[in-house]
């Protein structure tokens, strides 16, 4: 009998688990009859899938293709059997989506209102973090992404591009001035990120060249949302997204400084998700539905 559909689904739990023995007991299967089972689809294949070490299973090349692929098939499949079981064509399920906190609260969280209400079977499950997720260890669906994508194998929607401002509040420039040169900065309050990735430089045009200014401040921050309210209090000066600050500019809570020597970083967004041929028809309807709207909202800047 043909079980290609069953060893993709124990295939799949050993490459989420790394691990045989964890893969056996969550499939309440001996951890010999996963190994067994992964060998002969091997075998069949031709190819070798995982590299075994006595530390933890990695996927091979050809592994992760069919990690992805499985992925989407069965998604697949469990999203017929319940539109069959609920007598349904209607697009329904969870949509587990992730997005920069800035970027969902100012983009992605107005929209939700209206796709709930077209699409009422459809669960979104929102996490908002400035951490970059694994789409797959955190079976996310989709993610949405600012700054430069990294070589992957997901696919992408480009949503749009936004500059980054170097911005302070009114009362902050009265107390302490207006930085004039980017070497003022090295005696103003420059507030930051807290993450790994973040570099505690901002790149500056001095003297016809490029310059990276080290910077230091008093509050660090693990999202651009605190940021913001902190620049808007008068803590310090931030350099941040152009949408998510243009409206405090326009409503005179921050003031934009060092425009000729501020590069105008260019940062753009997408959204990430896990194949394209097999996506499930919820993520799909998700993706329809919210991506021309956040286009549309980075437009207006």
């Amino acid at each position: 009998m043909d079980n290609r559909a069953g060893e993709m689904v124990v295939f799949v739990r050993v490459a989420e688990t790394g691990s045989f023995s964890e893969a056996a007991r969550l499939m309440l299967m001996t951890p010999s009859t996963v190994s067994k089972l992964i060998a002969r689809l091997e075998t069949r294949l031709g190819v070798r899938l995982i590299e075994r070490s006595t530390r933890r299973l990695a996927l091979t090349r050809e592994g992760q293709f069919y990690y992805e692929r499985s992925q989407s098939m069965i998604a697949m499949l469990d999203e017929t059997e319940q539109q069959l079981v609920q007598g349904g064509g209607d697009a329904e399920g969870v949509v587990r989506v992730t997005s920069s906190v800035t970027f969902g609260i100012a983009a992605l969280e107005p929209i939700l209102p209206d796709f709930v209400e077209a699409y009422p079977r459809i669960v979104v499950d929102v996490s908002l973090s400035d951490d970059v997720v694994d789409l797959y260890l955190d079976r996310t669906d989709v993610a949405i992404r600012v700054g430069k994508l990294s070589d992957s194998n997901l696919m992408a929607r480009k949503i749009g591009e936004t500059r980054r401002r170097i911005v302070a509040s009114p009362a902050y420039i009265e107390r302490y001035g207006l930085p004039a040169a980017p070497s003022d900065l090295a005696n103003h309050n420059c507030l930051g990120f807290n993450f790994r990735r973040a570099h505690p430089v901002w790149p500056m045009r001095e003297g016809g060249r490029i310059v990276d200014r080290m910077l230091s401040g008093t509050v660090l921050a693990n999202n651009g949302e605190t940021l913001r309210r902190m620049a808007i209090a008068g803590v310090g000066i931030v350099r941040a997204a152009d949408y998510h600050l243009r409206d405090a500019i326009q409503r005179g809570e921050l003031v934009e400084i060092l425009e000729e020597s501020d590069i105008g970083q260019i940062d753009e967004i997408h959204a990430l998700f896990r194949g394209a041929q097999f996506l499930p028809a919820r993520v799909r309807a998700f993706l329809d539905f919210t991506v021309p709207r956040m286009q549309r909202f980075l437009e207006k800047g």
